[in-house]
């Protein structure tokens, strides 16, 4: 068995040569590396896959730019192997990181999907400790050592109070993932969306400590960019009243609570607040301020 590891493919040149080459140095060798390039002007990134020569290697060109979500939703189309990763075109594998989650599915068929141990650099590729992971990962991401399966009302109540896992560090049984789509309207949050609706189905997630997955925050992603204007927020508020109706429905009632008040995304809000009263951008400010304190 192989991993599929697919690389939704639109942003910077280097970095993407940079993620391609991180699963080249895998140690294990068993994965299929597909690079699904979103139409990004120019040809480069085609040259350099192609010019790799790897028959494990697929490069795909989509012939006009169709978004990040479409992209998923391509990538997950494709695969061929039992699980399945997306990771980011700017973001890297460790060595071991083919090696822990083939081995963690073996130990753990049940699970759904896996969330393994990651390390947060940042631009340059160092090392960072950013204030919001540090939050989630200790007041938030569900208390335990070792490898353990969460699941059900508490791994959604966890999630809902604030997104601890890494989106392109997530493998996913393939079978499992192909029975949930992702949700149009959501671009920034649409990872979040997906795994909750997995776990209202029953997906089992493990939790797998050991480190293996380098996971970068920047300023220039498209996330960041709308923490700055504020629009991210107002997608994640409306994503949040959804999600506190979908648990409604189920009869969790906790995990409704977690996403009516949805903590840690109000006091992310308020972090970008004293930016956004320097440049006097009142749209942006307001929207901010709607989000932390409003319903």
């Amino acid at each position: 068995m192989a991993l599929d590891i697919f690389i939704p493919y639109w942003g910077d040149v280097p970095l993407m040569k940079m993620a391609v080459e991180s699963v080249l140095a895998q140690t294990n060798g068993e994965w299929r590396l597909t690079v699904v390039d979103d139409a990004y002007p120019g040809d480069e990134i085609r040259r350099y896959v192609t010019g790799l020569d790897d028959p494990r290697i697929t490069y795909l060109r989509k012939d006009t730019n169709e978004g990040i979500t479409e992209n998923f939703r391509t990538c997950v189309s494709l695969a061929s192997q039992e699980v399945l990763v997306v990771m980011g075109c700017d973001d890297l594998l460790l060595p071991n990181y083919v090696d822990v989650v083939l081995s963690a599915h073996a130990a753990f068929p049940q699970a759904w999907i896996i969330q393994p141990g990651v390390q947060i650099i940042d631009e340059s590729g160092n090392p960072a400790f950013p204030l919001v992971d540090i939050v989630k990962q200790r007041l938030v991401k569900p208390r335990g050592s070792g490898a353990r399966i969460v699941s059900g009302e508490p791994l959604a109540v966890s999630l809902l109070h604030g997104d601890w896992l890494y989106w392109p560090s997530l493998a996913f049984r393939t079978d499992r993932i192909r029975d949930y789509d992702f949700r149009d309207g959501f671009p920034v949050i649409q990872d979040l969306a997906l795994v909750i609706d997995m776990v209202l189905g029953g997906a089992e997630l493990l939790i797998e400590p050991e480190t293996c997955f380098e996971y970068r925050r920047h300023t220039s992603s498209a996330s960041a960019a709308k923490l700055v204007d504020g629009s991210r927020f107002t997608g994640e508020r409306d994503y949040f009243a959804l999600a506190e109706r979908l648990c409604a429905a189920k009869g969790w009632r906790k995990a409704a609570g977690a996403a009516r008040l949805r903590l840690t995304s109000r006091a992310h809000a308020l972090l970008f607040v004293p930016g956004a009263t320097r440049r006097i951008r009142t749209g942006p400010l307001g929207t901010l301020l709607r989000h932390a304190f409003g319903k």
